[in-house]
């Protein structure tokens, strides 16, 4: 079934998110469409959402293969800076929950915001904040699953990625995974503005820590074992020299033992 807004807003048990969706067949991506809706003053929780992107982004403008098939959605959100940091456990926690309760697929979170199963890609976040003179204004959450397509058909992918209906060998009903997944989205950040942490349920889905990683960041390349996060998001790694090193933001791939 296609997340239609009809099929969308029949039993979406939420009280804001998702209750505008902005929908289209096609788009070259729902990240630019949501951003020109937040500078309107589109509501918070106004979802927008793509059966296809035929331009979608990732994290340093990198591309995001959306093809038929898969999720494409994106929400624009208007938290408190001071909650900016919980934003990708936010979505990161919502995708990985969603996943489970639509299908039982146990996901975990490769940091910063890649949602893997069985050491695969299924799904890409992408935060962007939103400023006015300094003043946050806004948060667009983007969002990409792979859901019912065929890796293999994609040689550029094909090695670190999957799906929802390979891994299972069916297909997902792609309207009741949005749906699952826009109640988490929702339930999460008014935990979020109650003042609750997401900090631990995070670090609890992390397959990274304690394991030997490789970080790029800002063209440096540093290595060593993922030993922890901090409650702002940051990986703390401790490197072979036995120092701590605090990486804000960077790419991390998991070493092969020699």
């Amino acid at each position: 079934m296609e997340p239609s807004p009809e099929n969308l807003l029949q039993n979406l048990n939420t009280h804001f998110v998702g209750r505008h969706i902005i929908y289209y067949h096609s788009l070259p991506s729902t990240m630019e469409v949501a951003r020109e809706a937040g500078w309107r003053g589109a509501a918070e929780g106004t979802v927008v959402i793509a059966e296809e992107q035929t331009a979608g982004r990732g994290r340093r403008q990198r591309s995001w293969l959306s093809p038929q098939g898969g999720i494409a959605l994106s929400l624009i959100l208007r938290p408190a800076v001071q909650h900016l940091p919980q934003m990708i456990m936010l979505a990161s926690l919502a995708v990985t929950s969603a996943i489970e309760t639509a299908t039982d697929l146990k996901a975990g979170i490769k940091w910063p915001n890649d949602v893997l199963i069985r050491g695969r890609k299924v799904c890409g976040i992408l935060i962007e904040n939103q400023l006015r003179g300094g003043i946050l204004e806004f948060t667009v959450v983007g969002i990409g699953i792979n859901v019912n397509m065929d890796p293999s058909a994609y040689p550029e992918i094909s090695e670190i990625a999957t799906s929802l209906s390979a891994e299972l060998g069916h297909q997902v009903s792609r309207s009741e995974l949005v749906k699952a997944l826009l109640v988490e989205l929702e339930r999460l950040y008014l935990d979020i503005r109650a003042g609750q942490s997401l900090y631990q349920r995070w670090r609890e889905r992390l397959v990274i820590l304690g394991q030997e990683v490789q970080v790029i960041e800002g063209g440096q390349v540093e290595q060593g074992v993922a030993e922890d996060v901090d409650g702002d998001g940051s990986l703390l790694l401790r490197c072979s020299d036995g120092s701590l090193t605090r990486i804000v933001v960077g790419d991390v791939t998991l070493r092969p033992l020699l």
